[in-house]
């Protein structure tokens, strides 16, 4: 796992041994950052990663222009190979890493007032935390108004066309992964 382009491009990220911890393939990052920079502008967003795990959306994310990613894990093994990750990319200072569960961390953040331009939620595959976060992020407002919330799953959980203020704009399939896209509506 690698990089794709920008600033840190090329760079090896590393992971945790054993399955806990599944990497969004580069093919499928390559992929799901052409869909978004053909429709968004990254320089001088603010994203957030839910369910980091090693960081690759939200590094590849502050590589290609984002000013700032908030990353959300719980995992021990994890968080060392995502500050490890940072460090080998020099995203540390555009990072905040919050060391806790999404649940807690996304009121918190919206007490704060942070709005993110871009969500990327990529939890195992097996959780029951897609409708969840869903309804959670529309009612909490973390989702600036235009902005993207992307969530990764297995092809054959397909999620709702529609969740709380969330529709879906888009699905696309690699392999056995499937990134589904969804905008606030009105």
């Amino acid at each position: 796992m690698r990089v794709i382009a920008g600033s840190a491009r090329g760079t090896k990220l590393v992971a945790p041994r054993g399955m806990d911890t599944r990497p969004t393939a580069d093919r499928v990052r390559e992929a799901l950052f052409s869909i978004i920079q053909s429709r968004y502008e990254l320089d001088g967003t603010h994203v957030m990663d839910i369910c980091a795990g090693t960081g690759g959306l939200g590094i590849e994310a502050l590589s290609r222009g984002a000013s700032s990613c908030c990353f959300i894990e719980n995992n021990r093994e994890a968080l060392k190979c995502l500050k490890q990750n940072l460090h080998a990319t020099h995203c540390t200072a555009r990072a905040t890493v919050l060391e806790m569960d999404l649940l807690k961390a996304l009121p918190l953040l919206a007490a704060r007032g942070r709005c993110f331009s871009i969500i990327f939620f990529d939890p195992p595959y097996a959780s029951e935390l897609y409708t969840t976060v869903l309804d959670m992020l529309s009612t909490l407002e973390l989702l600036c108004p235009g902005g993207l919330f992307i969530a990764e799953s297995a092809i054959r959980n397909v999620l709702p066309e529609k969740m709380g203020n969330f529709i879906k704009a888009d699905r696309r399939m690699y392999g056995d992964t499937a990134l589904e896209m969804y905008i606030l509506g009105e």
